[in-house]
């Protein structure tokens, strides 16, 4: 066959296609309330929190995110090298994943939680779910946080709360925010959500994944806020609480319904998984006993 310069040119465009788009428009950084500020995408959430000694980084994204929240935080006017916290709310891929770059770029110090320090620092292969993928990009502890352990920083004062199951460290952190006179409770919940695979009842690399569940349930049932937040951006309805060009309203992000709600939501599918593996474990073992006594046949 023989080709033609039409179709030699044909051919080079559809090649250099991408290369021609417009680069992809980044999700703009918003100001939440007071020194707290969104600078995640259209999904994953990141957040800044700005103090006179310093800022917090609450989550990185994926590795290519580092550079996508430098930009944010430009935006914002601040700078990246001003971070001296890095936090997370749990150590999976789409979360930790920069983590290592941006402790590197910032020489900020790593915090988490103690039952969460060895799936950083493996890269995410002591997952018990996802173990043997998803693997990240590993980074160093410098301080193990405990249960109800608070985190102080140019007059900010955060607790961090274990909540495990989605994984066994994960971590919400609680913080007060004052604004127009007012005082807002803010909660960055890290839900308990279950992942697609995970095995509630006799899971060897998780015992206590039941007890662990049940116990972040209780305790985000009691926790009460203002203003709620989560690890992605749908599961607080930031797509329907603020639009790009939308004025800085804290109050637009006030709903403790919607947090209850939330919490609720996530516990009913927690309750209807234990219910389902409880009952298809019951039919096995009736199956079973039904096997034994069943008389023979001749």
């Amino acid at each position: 066959m023989r080709y033609t310069v039409g179709m030699i040119r044909a051919v080079w465009l559809l090649a250099a296609l991408p290369l021609l788009a417009p680069a992809q428009k980044l999700f703009p950084p918003l100001r939440i309330v007071g020194n707290l500020y969104y600078v995640g995408d259209e999904d994953l959430a990141s957040y800044l929190i700005v103090t006179p000694e310093g800022s917090i980084l609450i989550n990185t994204g994926y590795e290519y995110s580092v550079d996508e929240i430098r930009s944010r935080v430009g935006t914002l006017g601040f700078k990246v090298s001003d971070i001296k916290i890095l936090l997370v709310t749990h150590a999976h891929s789409d979360h930790a994943a920069g983590e290592a770059a941006m402790k590197k770029l910032t020489g900020a110090k790593m915090y988490a939680m103690q039952e969460e320090v060895e799936l950083l620092e493996t890269g995410g292969k002591t997952d018990f779910l996802f173990g043997n993928s998803n693997w990240f990009p590993p980074v160093n502890v410098d301080r193990a946080l405990k249960d109800g352990e608070q985190i102080e920083l140019g007059g900010t004062v955060l607790t961090a709360y274990l909540h495990p199951g989605h994984t066994k460290g994960s971590t919400s952190y609680a913080m007060d925010v004052s604004d127009g006179g007012k005082t807002y409770h803010v909660l960055i919940a890290n839900l308990g959500n279950i992942n697609d695979g995970t095995v509630l009842l006799h899971n060897p690399k998780y015992p206590k994944i039941v007890e662990d569940f049940t116990r972040t349930f209780q305790s985000q049932e009691q926790l009460k806020c203002d203003i709620f937040l989560t690890s992605h951006a749908g599961q607080f309805g930031l797509h329907s609480k603020w639009h790009p060009g939308d004025p800085y309203d804290p109050n637009r992000f006030v709903d403790p319904e919607g947090y209850q709600r939330a919490v609720a939501r996530a516990e009913v599918r927690f309750l209807q998984q234990l219910q389902e593996e409880r009952d298809e474990e019951q039919a096995w073992k009736d199956h079973l006993k039904f096997k034994d006594v069943a008389p023979q046949q001749f």
